[in-house]
């Protein structure tokens, strides 16, 4: 699976340090997986990500931070659209930005 970008998770760990070990799990994770369902991502994550609309929300650090992605039509690219505290995902802007009410 190709993850793009990691960048975003590289500026999340830099204002919130302890989110980067689990920030580096799930890529290296995800990096791995071959799924081709939403089935497939549950298998690897459990209740730990959910889906709403189009997008994929993980559940980071003990549902401290959530991190939403976008999965490719053809389940080779997953692109991560935001990392955000719960909070911050609480006020739902982000299912706007990354287009997840789709």
């Amino acid at each position: 699976m190709r993850v793009i970008s990691r960048k975003k998770l590289r500026e999340f760990w830099a204002a919130h340090a302890d989110a980067e070990d689990q920030l580096l799990a799930w890529y290296r994770v995800v990096k791995k997986a071959r799924w081709g369902s939403f089935a497939d991502v549950r298998a690897s994550y459990g209740h730990l990500v959910d889906r709403v609309g189009s997008c994929y929300v993980f559940n980071i650090k003990g549902n401290r931070y959530r991190l939403v992605a976008v999965v490719s039509y053809d389940w080779t690219v997953v692109l991560t659209c935001v990392v955000l505290t719960h909070k911050e995902y609480d006020r739902d802007v982000w299912k706007e930005t990354c287009r997840c009410n789709s």
